[in-house]
């Protein structure tokens, strides 16, 4: 019987159909500087972001065949090397897009009307601090007919699309692996829908263009939004990254909410997670949440059956 190491948790749907097919599955998190005596003991290893499989594991575990990622992202992988080894490297691209789209759209919906601050700044009591607020917070936009620049354009991204067209909003996606795409809208309860097949732009336009940017990329080593690409941008425009820290330069990222650039950023990844700066933190025109694009009830089963399928196909 093939041995399982869940070692940052599973949907119980997807244990339940991994023990269906037969797996033995230990779910008990190992901590990583032990796993290099106890993974040798097992064919495949699920983790999340916090367990990293580097060389070195690879390289001391003869036995191992699967490696799976519950995500996208698969940074703390060793990719290359594993597949080097003839092991099967696994992630889960779909099952958490529409989550992920979900919360970038919570940002922009915080920032347009305010809610970070007014949540934080709503009077105990006292008519002339209600109406301070009130017309503190007077100037909010609507997302209907305002642009909406997409980095990346792959699952995530048109999901993210699919929102912003039924919303009634422009979208300018970049993507250099893709010149185009083809966006089910359903409407309705999925009772009709229609379909939008968009180009791709160059960054540039899309930045010069976009009152609302969007991220959603891999960690490319080198953050992707920087001096240069936020010197490009429309004055006033917002923010939002649910991809990887990384992939925006933070301090370009404070400067230009400084000089007003950027009116605005919604943040739910950072460069030093789980401790991201204090500065980013205290911003009052920063919408901060701690990495939770997946972390809906339905794309965390979405995610651990797909896994599941995956893993059981792996090893056929």
């Amino acid at each position: 019987m093939k041995k399982i190491l869940i070692n940052d948790g599973i949907h119980p749907d997807g244990k339940a159909k991994l023990e269906a097919a037969g797996f033995e599955v230990h779910t008990d998190k190992i901590a990583q500087e032990d796993l290099m005596e106890k993974l040798p003991a097992y064919d495949a290893i699920v983790v999340r972001s916090a367990t990293k499989v580097r060389t070195d594991l690879i390289d001391n575990c003869p036995n191992l065949k699967v490696i799976a990622r519950g995500g996208v992202g698969l940074d703390n992988i060793d990719v290359a090397h594993a597949k080097s080894k003839n092991i099967t490297v696994i992630n889960t691209p779909a099952a958490s897009s529409a989550a992920v789209a979900e919360l970038a759209f919570a940002h922009m919906f915080t920032l347009s009307r305010f809610l970070h601050d007014a949540n934080r700044n709503m009077p105990t009591g006292g008519n002339t601090e209600f109406k301070t607020l009130k017309k503190q917070y007077s100037k909010g936009m609507e997302l209907r007919g305002r642009t909406l620049g997409i980095i990346g354009f792959g699952n995530i991204g048109q999901e993210t699309a699919k929102i912003a067209l039924a919303l009634g909003m422009n979208v300018l996606a970049v993507d250099p692996g893709r010149q185009e795409a083809t966006i089910e809208i359903d409407l309705y309860g999925g009772r009709g829908g229609l379909a939008v097949t968009l180009n791709t732009v160059p960054m540039d336009e899309m930045l010069a263009h976009s009152d609302f940017i969007s991220l959603h990329i891999p960690n490319l080593g080198k953050p992707v939004l920087s001096n240069a690409e936020f010197a490009k941008m429309k004055d006033g425009v917002v923010l939002v990254n649910c991809a990887r820290g990384g992939t925006v330069d933070e301090d370009a990222l404070l400067a230009a909410l400084e000089s007003g650039k950027v009116a605005a950023a919604g943040l739910d990844v950072f460069e030093n997670e789980p401790t991201p700066r204090g500065d980013l933190l205290a911003h009052p025109r920063i919408s901060l949440t701690p990495h939770i694009g997946a972390s809906t009830l339905e794309a965390q089963r979405n995610i651990g059956l797909e896994l599941a399928e995956k893993i059981g196909k792996a090893f056929g």
